[in-house]
Formats: C-alpha cells, sequence, structure tokens
C-alpha cells in the first residue's frame, strides 16, 4: 500500500483519525480475545465508572521508520509493564503483557501507510488505554473494562530544532507521596491541567514540581522526568516514588553510562542544589529530551550555562544516540526494538 498522502513536517502534534484500532472487552472476571475495527467511537454507559471517577489510565509510545525503511517499535514491553502497574494501583484487571505488544504490533501493522517516513521527523503515536466501562454509582471499581489501542500520526515536537525552553517552580503539587504519581492514570494529567494552563498564562513553557511533603525535592513536570548534568559531566535524575517511571529516562540514563561512558546517578535532587548543574532537560516520549534553559523560581531566574541557544552538549549528545538507535542508526541493546512484520 502507498503510503498516505500527508505532508508529514506540517502536522503538528495532533489527533488524526487513522484505519484501524484495537478492542478488547473484559466482563465476567475475564478478557475476550479483542478486535481490529475501523469505528473510532465508545459507546458505554453514562454511569460508566470512567465518566464517574475517572477510573482509567494509558500509555504512549511510537513506532518509527528507520534508515533502512524497516517499521520499529521502541520498547512496548516496557510501557506493557507500566500499564500493568497502573491497573494494579487502580483496581483494573490487567491486560496481559503479551497481548498488549501483539495489540501494538496488529494496530501498528495496520496502519503501516500512516507511519511517516523516514527523515521527515514525524512519527507515528501509539495510545493504549484502559477504562471502567460498566455503570458504577457507589464508589467501587467498575464490573467491565474496555482496552484500546489507536494511533495517530504526529509532527516533530519540535519544528526547527529544540529551543531551551523556560519554566517556573510550580505552587501547585502535583502527587502526594503515597499517591498515584507514579502511575500513568489519566486523573495525574487532569489536576495538572490548570497549573499548565496557569505557567502558559505567565508565559512559561513547563511547570517543574516539587515534593509535596517538604517543598525541597525536584519531582517532575506534568509529562516528563528531568535530568540534570553537573559541571563534571555526570548524568543525575531525581528518585523518588511520586514520580512517573520514564521509559525515556532509563534509557536515556542507560544510553549515557554504556554508549557515551558517563557517569550516572539517580538520587534526590534538592531545589537549592539546581543552580549548580550544567544543563537540564525534560524527557518523555513525545520530545525525548526538551532542553531547559531557564527556571524561574518567583521571580529569581536560575539559568544554566549552556544557555537559550540550543540544547547543552551532552544533552545533545544523548538526544543524538538514544533517537539514532531509536531510528535504527546506532546498534540498538538487545530487546529494544521490536520490528513490526
Amino acid at each position: 500500500m502507498e503510503k498516505q498522502n500527508i505532508d508529514w513536517s506540517n502536522i503538528g502534534f495532533g489527533y488524526m483519525k487513522t484505519g484501524e484500532r484495537f478492542v478488547a472487552n473484559y466482563k465476567d472476571g475475564k478478557w475476550d480475545d479483542g478486535v481490529m475495527t475501523t469505528d473510532a467511537t465508545v459507546t458505554i454507559s453514562e454511569c460508566a465508572g470512567v465518566l464517574q471517577y475517572a477510573q482509567t489510565c494509558f500509555e504512549g509510545m511510537k513506532a518509527y521508520t528507520t534508515a533502512d525503511g524497516r517499521i520499529v517499535v521502541f520498547r512496548p514491553d516496557l510501557n506493557a509493564q507500566r500499564m500493568e502497574d497502573s491497573c494494579k494501583r487502580l483496581e483494573m484487571p490487567v491486560f496481559p503483557k503479551e497481548k498488549f505488544v501483539d495489540a501494538i504490533c496488529k494496530v501498528v501493522k495496520a496502519n503501516s501507510v500512516f507511519v511517516p517516513p523516514y527523515g521527515t521527523g514525524a512519527t507515528l503515536y501509539i495510545r493504549p488505554y484502559m477504562f471502567g466501562s460498566s455503570a458504577v454509582i457507589g464508589v467501587k471499581p467498575a464490573e467491565e473494562y474496555q482496552f484500546r489501542v489507536f494511533t495517530t500520526p504526529v509532527g516533530p515536537y519540535f519544528k526547527g530544532g529544540a529551543k531551551p525552553i523556560t519554566i517556573k517552580v510550580s505552587d501547585f503539587d502535583r502527587a502526594a507521596p503515597h499517591g498515584t504519581g507514579h502511575i500513568k492514570a489519566g486523573l495525574n494529567y487532569a489536576m495538572s491541567l490548570h497549573a499548565i494552563v496557569t505557567a502558559h498564562q505567565e508565559g512559561f513553557d513547563e511547570n517543574m514540581y516539587l515534593d509535596a511533603a517538604t517543598r525541597t525535592k525536584v519531582e517532575e513536570t506534568g509529562g516528563a522526568n528531568f535530568l540534570f548534568v553537573t559541571k563534571g559531566n555526570k548524568v543525575v535524575t531525581p528518585k523518588s516514588n511520586s514520580i512517573l517511571p520514564s521509559i525515556t529516562r532509563r534509557s536515556l540514563m542507560y544510553v549515557a553510562e554504556h554508549y557515551l561512558g558517563l557517569e550516572v546517578e539517580q538520587r534526590e535532587v534538592y531545589f537549592d542544589e539546581v543552580k549548580d548543574f550544567a544543563e537540564c532537560g525534560l524527557c518523555g516520549t513525545a520530545a525525548v529530551i526538551s532542553p531547559v534553559g531557564k527556571i524561574n523560581d518567583h521571580g529569581k531566574e536560575i539559568c544554566f550555562p549552556s544557555g537559550m541557544e540550543e540544547m547543552g552538549p551532552v544533552t545533545k549528545k544523548l538526544y543524538e544516540t538514544l533517537t539514532g538507535i531509536q531510528m535504527g542508526k546506532i546498534e540498538a541493546p538487545e530487546g529494544w526494538i521490536k520490528e513490526i512484520k
């Protein structure tokens, strides 16, 4: 089949309906086999658990066209594991990991004409999600669930290269110490919306959330983990039980140590020490790394030596190495790349 006639470099980061999606239903204590369908609508009870009590979780990953023309997905087994953790925490039935990866492969294969060509900077974004579908009026878990996977092509997150962004220290808390910050629950994102809209109105690109208990330690932003580089080129990421374990961040730390020979450390990062780092970035599926040039702490600015013009040198090497692995230009560690055949 011919690739879709789309202006790949100008599609932006939004939803575009594609051909087929996967749907499976959980009823009477078990999952059905699931089907592929062209129907992009969801029909549920007005009293569905997801609508009343936000019982839903999701994942996000991408399919790429490699330099040699293969279609691949990056580490879907880790998304499957993280979704399992989310489901357990939200009292939802686990969708089996092998079936999860299989569903991803089926959906990407069915929508292969929507996978952007190599070199365009665009990718096929994959969204698996699950929600309580049966009626629930008392506060309790739903009895029936739906698991779905759809895809949408997305343009490069940064048009014309990644310019460093300016972020602010937020007055809001993202997650409670024993809450749901470590899972990919829809409710975490709902509560971050007011904070991000406020930040944008004030002229900032993102929020830096501090730990809710003491407000002295760096946690994450609304949708990405932090990554810092010391003046001695050590790569440091915050450790906390209330941040989402980013697959991109874990991959970058491996790349830093095993591909670039850098020292890496995951530890509690106190806000007081942020001013001493040489580089700062936000890492996640959408952008891989967004460089941070400035942090505004209630009017007081922390400016990183890497500046506001381009990514810092270590961040740039990390970005180029990981995207090189994803695009098939650099050999990947075993098991990282799932080819869609």
